[in-house]
């Protein structure tokens, strides 16, 4: 529906509440995977529902349904109106309508080819191919090729004059490699498992694009049978941008949300080292560390115009030149906090509620190339793509691995390693941050699985960043 009849169900509803929404969501996600030259998913799964939210005694009541039926939206407020009041009774804050801003504007996905672009065959047939690329070697005993295509239609209108309709295009891909030499295994993807994940259109599955990935991965795959073992000990590491989406995501993104900041989370996704008087004081990296919060470049996977609670989204600097200035928190959290915070106000569906959720997390470029980053490294370690990933439920302490390794010696790239892992703690390693790489190194990635909340909610987050090295590192393999 657009958003008049929206409106008009909106119109419809006779509850005695100091604010009503209707968000409307409507969704398809198509899998096509293809694993050793067989098809083993070639489905579409299709959602759609609205969420009626109430405020009622400083309190808001939710209540979703699978239909737009006005007799269903009339019982949906008449339930959500009743939980308002139920929680209104346990009330840690009482809010107004000033959390739920008036919000008008039209967001759409930017791509250059629609769907229909390429047929559902012909996309198979194309993963087909880069499948049967992979194959560089006997060594390769594993393959997959996988795309995954997202069409999301948002529409929300209130009581106090919002009307959105954000329109999402969301594709992503991967190409994975596992090679195995007697008892050595070694897997390569295309990035990280889904890291290419992107508001764009089929202009992503390039056939020429595709394959010269795919070789690259199962060459590389093979390579990694035969390298050393990453060193052991402290030096210098260089992280590409693929392996900085994780670290910006786990030791700084998670570690930022406010509603976590305030214990919301902690029976489930944990709590946060970061205390609500650290902001505007503490020395969260080097001078160096500027992270935004940055819902405006075109293609990045969550890039948005509004969240889900009507408020207008913009870059800010969540990080600048080290300190401390904002969160990554919603209306709700911020009047809660007395802390500045940014529209991550999101749900995952139309039958979840909105929670802090980080959106577009990024470090910004520096003025280093990255010849300038490795030559000034006299004993190192460059590592890309991560493979795995542990840090504590206060996001401090972290041990992350990544698939693929270069020693960097003199100034120089020299030796291929396996298994690259490192490990520290938070603030340490982010005051560590010695060079940020320049425009020319910064690239974007995302992934669709974030999750968090209860009931769990898992979402689309974007990451981008340039290279950058960090000094004193411990860094250790797996041997």
């Amino acid at each position: 529906m657009n958003t008049s009849d929206l409106k008009k169900l909106l119109d419809g509803i006779s509850v005695n509440a100091d604010w009503i929404g209707l968000r409307e969501v409507r969704e398809s996600t198509s899998y096509r995977i293809i694993r050793d030259d067989k098809p083993q998913a070639n489905h579409r799964d299709e959602t759609h529902g609205i969420m009626i939210e109430v405020l009622v005694d400083g309190q808001f009541g939710y209540y979703g349904v699978n239909s737009a039926d006005s007799a269903m939206i009339q019982m949906a407020a008449e339930k959500a109106a009743e939980q308002a009041k139920l929680a209104s009774k346990f009330a840690v804050h009482r809010f107004t309508e000033e959390v739920r801003p008036m919000a008008k504007g039209v967001y759409r996905s930017p791509f250059e080819k629609y769907t229909d672009a390429i047929s559902p065959g012909d996309l198979n047939d194309l993963l087909l191919k880069a499948c049967a690329q992979l194959k560089v070697s006997e060594k390769v005993i594993s393959r997959t090729a996988l795309a995954r295509i997202v069409e999301t239609e948002i529409k929300y209108v209130s009581t106090n004059g919002s009307d959105v309709d954000q329109k999402f295009l969301i594709i992503s891909s991967d190409y994975t490699a596992t090679a195995q030499d007697g008892p050595i295994i070694q897997k390569r993807t295309d990035h990280g498992l889904l890291a290419r994940s992107y508001q764009t259109g089929m202009e992503m599955f390039d056939e020429a694009d595709v394959m010269i990935r795919s070789r690259k991965i199962a060459e590389q795959a093979v390579e990694l049978l035969s390298a050393e073992e990453c060193p052991t000990g402290k030096m210098s590491m260089v992280l590409a941008p693929d392996q900085m989406m994780l670290q910006i995501h786990e030791s700084v993104g998670h570690a930022l949300e406010i509603d976590r900041i305030l214990g919301d989370e902690r029976n489930y996704a944990g709590w946060s080292f970061v205390r609500l008087n650290d902001f505007g004081k503490l020395k969260y990296g080097s001078d160096i560390m500027n992270i935004t919060y940055d819902p405006t470049i075109p293609n990045q996977h969550a890039s948005y115009a509004f969240d889900d609670g009507g408020m207008a989204a913009k870059k800010e600097f969540i990080i600048k030149n080290g300190l401390l200035l904002r969160g990554l928190g919603g209306k709700e959290s911020q009047v809660r906090s007395d802390v500045q915070g940014v529209a991550n106000f999101r749900a995952s569906s139309w039958n979840r509620a909105p929670i802090d959720r980080m959106a577009n997390l990024n470090l910004e470029p520096g003025d280093s190339s990255f010849d300038e980053i490795i030559g000034s490294v006299d004993r190192g370690v460059y590592m890309e793509s991560n493979r795995s990933w542990s840090i504590d439920d206060y996001r401090n302490k972290f041990q992350f691995g990544c698939e693929y390794g270069k020693l960097i010696e003199n100034g120089k790239l020299t030796k291929t390693v396996k298994n690259p892992n490192y490990r520290a703690i938070t603030t340490p390693f982010w005051n560590s941050l010695k060079m940020v790489g320049n425009p020319d190194t910064f690239e974007v990635f995302g992934t669709p699985y974030c999750g968090k909340g209860e009931p769990n909610q898992v979402i689309r987050v974007g990451h981008a960043s340039p290279v950058a090295l960090f000094e004193n590192i411990e860094i250790f393999g797996g041997a």
